[in-house]
């Protein structure tokens, strides 16, 4: 029995539902059931609740929706283009198609109105506390009492999946501990994933665990009752102390005769004559593709005069913000434009050779503080080892609940959640996010930095214990392949400094860095600051001469805590062999690859085939710049439990074994 189509929500959603089949169907790929099921939700949220501008979707105090679930892009796509976002009926045709503005999964800047890119699951949900994160921040250091700047909302909406990663939990976990309030969750209680009903594999109570994490829950029976949906995510809104989830029981693939509540309709097309059944049921034209009505079309217009309305209010609250408050006006511009404060860099120490030892780690958060005291945007902490990362800001305070305007944020063992979560923050403007854990646990944040590579985001990784060099702990902790693994993300820039000088360069590099984020990898032990005159602009080019000659017999390379030792084996091949070594510091290889080549030539130059890097990781990739008659001295193994010089010294990461090496290299 067809549905009547008794009023314009009704019709709109059926429209929806529609585009969504259509667009999927002549893609022959894509999920329609889960658009089908929660298109009522999405209606309305964007119809009756959403605060935001079509025509300028980087609207600063719009409400941020982030669809955690990127295999029903489909949904999203059709919203965007039903409320103004500039997409045309064209785009949804065509559909996970080469070069078009509606990819497989949202991806940002391919798509007006996507604020972040989704697809892993999970990642979402992430992405979505850390825009909370971020407002509550701007808001405590923005807001004046008269005067409200920021304020909105962030809806994320998810699936059974997303809440099955680990990575969703653990955002869960902080966020109910934040008291993000302004946090709403929406998911689709389906009950269907890929393989079949979710009781194969997931019988938890969902509700109690959201309960037991300080969530407030509120639970709508049917997903098709526009009422009640409202109700829910009204009453969300109004539980001002707790995120809020609104479990949603809807039916995927709504409305079809042989594939509601059925896996078969998550992954794939309907069919043509299951969307003409469909449509059927919906009351809508059966033989017609991507058809929208002209009061659909008129209905959802109205978002483009009321988000002109939503803009220019605060519009006129921020001139007379302006008047009363110029210099946090002027800092909130510089803030959310992303613009480094006049001095930034003022204080960032010059470390000297004479001073003694430091390592990287503790230099690092030496300029992590130095900074902190010209850019406040600056903000972030570590996954529980803040005091051996070094990333606390000892001129600030916590950021915790009722306490929004503290820049130290306790991520606990949640690295990561941490990762996604930086990614968050940095998506909604305002804040310059930093997280810290040891590079070993770097495999737990690997997923959010790849999507993060992907999105382009200058985030910083401070990432320390580099090297087996941390000794007693063992293999399990000492990380060998993660250089190598990390450098295999593209786009994303691994710098390994090899002193306290080169540690302040890289911050430097960092954060004057715009479209991708950066990894330090620093060290536990102390390493001796070299005495080097100049290396500002070169260091920006990912190489330089540490210690140059004139006509080199060979070059020695090596990154981090392994340079130093290639000086000191450089020094004893001129004294008791008379070889002369060059000896150039890599810190990384991202920032070299993009030099000049007449640069790159200039420190490794062609001519000069005796060539051998020097690392304390996996050697793999270092034949790109030692050639086929150099040499690699590296760790292609797990490392031991012992004193970290005895596991470099047992594993040759030692002067006397370049020495040999380089001996054995020039015969």
């Amino acid at each position: 029995m067809a549905q009547a189509q008794t009023n314009i929500d009704q019709l709109t959603i059926t429209t929806i539902r529609t585009l969504c089949m259509d667009a999927v169907q002549k893609a022959n790929s894509g999920h329609p059931g889960a658009p089908m099921g929660l298109a009522p939700c999405a209606y309305v949220l964007f119809k009756r609740f959403l605060k935001h501008n079509p025509k300028n979707p980087a609207w600063i105090d719009r409400d941020r929706f982030v669809l955690s679930g990127g295999h029903v892009s489909s949904l999203i796509y059709s919203l965007l283009y039903l409320f103004g976002y500039g997409l045309e009926i064209d785009d949804l045709k065509n559909f996970r198609q080469w070069g078009s503005r509606t990819p497989g999964h949202p991806e940002l800047g391919h798509t007006p109105g996507v604020e972040t890119t989704t697809g892993p699951l999970g990642q979402g949900i992430a992405n979505a506390v850390g825009m909370a994160v971020a407002e509550r921040h701007l808001a405590a250091r923005f807001n004046m009492k008269d005067k409200e700047i920021i304020n909105h909302h962030t809806y994320v909406m998810c699936g059974d999946g997303d809440l099955m990663e680990g990575v969703a939990l653990e955002s869960i976990s902080l966020a109910g501990h934040l008291g993000l309030g302004k946090l709403i969750c929406l998911y689709d209680d389906n009950s269907i994933t890929i393989e079949g009903k979710t009781d194969i594999a997931f019988t938890e109570d969902v509700r109690a665990k959201f309960e037991s994490q300080n969530w407030h829950v509120v639970t709508v029976n049917d997903g098709n009752d526009l009422e009640e949906i409202q109700k829910a995510i009204q009453a969300g809104k109004d539980a001002v102390a707790r995120p809020s989830l609104v479990q949603i029981k809807t039916h995927i693939a709504y409305g079809s005769p042989n594939k509601q509540d059925s896996s078969d309709a998550h992954g794939a097309p309907l069919g043509v004559e299951e969307i003409k059944l469909v449509k059927k049921f919906y009351g809508a034209p059966v033989d017609k593709n991507f058809f929208v009505p002209e009061n659909v079309l008129e209905n959802c217009g109205k978002a483009l005069i009321f988000g002109e309305g939503f803009e220019q209010s605060w519009q006129n609250i921020f001139n007379d913000y302006k008047k009363q408050y110029p210099k946090l006006a002027a800092s909130f511009v510089d803030a959310i434009s992303g613009f480094l404060s006049e001095g930034w860099d003022a204080k960032i120490p010059q470390f000297n050779p004479e001073d003694g030892p430091v390592a990287t780690r503790a230099a690092s958060g030496q300029v992590l503080n130095a900074i902190a005291d010209n850019l406040p945007e600056l903000m972030g902490g570590s996954a529980d080892l803040a005091p051996s990362n070094k990333t606390y800001i000892n001129g600030a305070s916590d950021f915790q609940k009722d306490a929004y305007d503290g820049r130290n944020i306790r991520f606990g063992v949640r690295e990561h959640a941490m990762a996604a979560i930086m990614s968050g923050m940095y998506l909604h403007s305002g804040i310059r996010p930093y997280g810290g854990t040891f590079l070993v646990f770097a495999d737990y944040m690997r997923p959010a930095i790849r999507m993060a590579t992907l999105m382009k985001l200058p985030l910083i990784y401070v990432f320390t214990h580099d090297s087996v060099a941390v000794g007693e702990d063992g293999p399990t902790h000492q990380p060998v392949e993660h250089l190598a693994s990390l450098r295999a993300i593209p786009g994303l820039n691994v710098v390994r400094p090899a002193d306290a000088n080169e540690t302040a360069l890289a911050w430097k590099q960092a954060l004057k860095t715009v479209d991708s984020p950066t990894a330090l990898i620093l060290s536990r032990q102390k390493l001796p600051t070299l005495d080097v005159s100049q290396r500002d602009g070169e260091f920006n080019y990912g190489a330089y001469a540490v210690k140059k000659v004139m006509d080199p017999d060979m070059i020695l390379i090596g990154t981090g805590s392994e340079v130093h030792i290639c000086v000191e084996a450089a020094g004893i091949l001129k004294k008791d062999h008379n070889i002369k070594a060059t000896v150039v510091s890599m810190p990384s290889w991202e920032l070299f690859a993009n030099a000049p080549a007449p640069y790159r030539e200039r420190i490794l130059p062609t001519s000069i085939t005796k060539r051998m890097a020097v690392e304390a990781g996996i050697s793999m990739g270092w034949e790109k710049y030692t050639g086929s008659e150099g040499k690699i001295i590296g760790i292609d193994k797990f490392g031991a439990s012992a004193p970290g010089g005895t596991v470099l010294k047992e594993y040759g990461i030692s002067v006397e074994n370049i020495v040999e090496k380089a001996l054995d290299l020039l015969k």
